[in-house]
């Protein structure tokens, strides 16, 4: 566990959930970096390594020995889904977020995505790269699929986004952890906003920098994940029952069903 000035009492932690595979070209750095970003609240950092082929896992190891952060490590490659599943199985902050092994997301925008929540404001936060707060150049395949897979999202959901494929999703814990998550890969990103979708969780969107990579520098998501991306649309927002959704019962202030008191607006 990690301290930071904790602006917001000690009531809150937050768990910052990292999948690793196959990152051993920019992961030490990347970890240095993340463990130096600044952050109002204490963090617990949860490291999970995807079955890497490459150095990934050995680096992780070392670094373990250096801040002490949880590593969890799959015995055979599952998929981001199931690595962020894994991690948030492990979780034991009030806060969860997700958190990529490389540089293309900014740590440093964390505080100003965790202040809505903080504040008691949102119970999920979403950080957008589509919003306007930088100019920067998107790549413009992904950034056209990025956008119509939101789209599509949007009209199925009832949720407007502009980012669906976000990495940067930052959750109440008591709310994440009901969720029965099966998505093995990228299709993670849409069954946590349709699952969102089904209670009635108060969501912000923020903007975020954003920095991508190439498929030379190691990015991995593909055409096949753009396909499949339109059946888990179709399979979580309309096929999937909240009697399939959520591992136990949802605290009443995030249930549809239940009427909201006073008191719930407040909390």
């Amino acid at each position: 566990m990690e301290s930071g000035k904790n602006t917001a009492g000690d009531l809150h932690t937050l768990s910052v959930i990292v999948p690793v595979y196959n990152e051993e070209s920019v992961l030490p750095e990347v970890i240095d970096y993340l463990m130096q970003a600044p952050c109002p609240i204490q963090r617990e950092w949860i490291f999970i390594d995807d079955c890497s082929t490459d150095n990934s896992r050995e680096i992780l190891r070392t670094k373990q020995q250096q801040y002490g952060f949880i590593l969890l490590e799959q015995e055979r490659n599952q998929g981001k889904g199931s690595a962020i599943a894994k991690g948030v199985s492990q979780a034991s902050g009030s806060i969860i977020i997700i958190q990529d092994a490389d540089f293309e997301y900014d740590p440093r925008d964390i505080p100003l995505l965790l202040e809505p929540i903080l504040s008691n404001r949102a119970d999920v936060v979403y950080g957008s790269r589509f919003k306007q707060n930088v100019m920067q150049v998107h790549r413009t395949y992904h950034y056209f699929v990025n956008r119509f897979l939101t789209f599509l999202s949007n009209l199925l959901s009832g949720i407007y986004l502009t980012d669906m494929e976000t990495c940067y999703k930052v959750f109440k814990s008591d709310l994440i952890k009901t969720m029965n998550l099966r998505s093995k890969r990228f299709g993670i990103e849409i069954e946590l906003t349709a699952y969102v979708a089904k209670t009635k969780a108060r969501i912000f969107e923020l903007p975020i920098h954003y920095y991508p990579r190439t498929k030379l520098q190691g990015k991995k998501i593909n055409w096949k994940d753009g396909i499949a991306a339109l059946f888990h649309l179709v399979r979580f927002n309309l096929l999937t029952s909240p009697s399939e959704v959520f591992l136990k019962a949802l605290p009443d202030k995030y249930d549809s069903a239940h009427p909201p008191h006073v008191s719930e607006r407040l909390t």
